[in-house]
């Protein structure tokens, strides 16, 4: 289903035995989302998966509150790593450049990106006590990976 300028719908894996967590709630939000979705299902290096099914606290660089964060992914690979995996546009994980015109456009992008580092350091110290490596994936590492992007 396709909402403003994303892709989003529920997603239903193949082998379930490889979902950890409730296979019936599982939501992608974008097009990446679904893609990668589709190949834990299918990888025969994934061991098993789960999407937005662990809550990391954090403190907003933004407003200072406290937040909850999920990641997209969990994946547990045949090799014993588990990685902890949000997948953004590559745009949103750059600092914007700094502007002498402060626009919405531009206000927008660098609150966004204040939001994501909060989180993504959230993240990153949360899997070091777990003994998880956490990523960001962007389209070019879903291009890496070889996963097929079908816009349908």
């Amino acid at each position: 289903m396709k909402k403003g300028n994303y892709y989003s719908g529920k997603f239903r894996p193949s082998l379930i035995e490889k979902y950890e967590g409730n296979y019936k709630k599982i939501k992608y939000r974008s097009m990446w989302e679904r893609q990668v979705f589709r190949w834990c299902d299918t990888s025969s290096n994934v061991v098993k998966w789960s999407s937005e099914e662990i809550a990391i606290p954090y403190r907003c660089k933004t407003d200072g509150k406290a937040h909850i964060y999920y990641p997209d992914l969990k994946i547990l690979f045949d090799n014993g790593e588990t990685h902890l995996i949000e997948i953004k546009p590559k745009s949103q994980t750059i600092q914007p450049k700094k502007q002498t015109r402060l626009t919405k456009s531009y206000v927008t992008s660098v609150l966004m990106y204040a939001k994501n580092v909060s989180k993504w350091e959230a993240a990153q110290a949360w899997c070091k006590k777990q003994g998880y490596i956490f990523s960001v994936w962007t389209e070019d590492t879903i291009q890496d990976l070889g996963i097929k992007l079908l816009l349908k």
